[in-house]
């Protein structure tokens, strides 16, 4: 059972990763403000080293982890288009990424709770990537 649990939860992390880093990239470029563009680019950087222990750890059950739902990234990156189409403003790309943070701390939570059993490695490399997310969503509140 923990073997299992903690493959389900890195599963479940690399997904999410995967996703931040997309939506990251979508909305870095049309970033105005340095300061927006410095949060932007510290917040990927977490997440690629989140990534890196993340993939160690998935090596360890020889496991190659998981996209995100290819319907999700598909309409995130839609709705950041059109909504980025519209108003091509650090708030916009503020509202759009607290919106996807605050997805990522609340599913994330949800599957740290639903793995119980999972190693505490996974839950460590959850619990950071849940923090790495809830400080995007704080710090980009000052651009609402």
């Amino acid at each position: 059972m923990i073997e299992q649990d903690t493959i389900r939860l890195l599963r479940e992390c690399d997904a999410g990763i995967r996703m931040g880093i997309a939506s990251i990239e979508d909305v870095e470029k049309h970033a105005k403000g340095e300061g927006m563009k410095q949060i932007l680019s510290d917040c990927r950087e977490a997440h690629e080293m989140i990534s890196e222990d993340l993939q160690k750890e998935l090596s360890r059950f020889q496991d190659e982890g998981k996209n995100p739902n290819p319907i999700a990234k598909g309409m995130s990156w839609m709705k950041t288009e059109f909504k980025l189409a519209m108003c091509e403003k650090d708030s916009t790309i503020a509202d759009l990424m607290v919106d996807g943070a605050n997805m990522g701390v609340k599913s994330l939570s949800r599957y740290l709770n639903e793995y119980k059993a999972a190693s505490e490695e996974a839950k460590g490399i959850a619990k950071r990537l849940i923090a790495v997310e809830d400080a995007l969503s704080a710090d980009l509140r000052a651009y609402l």
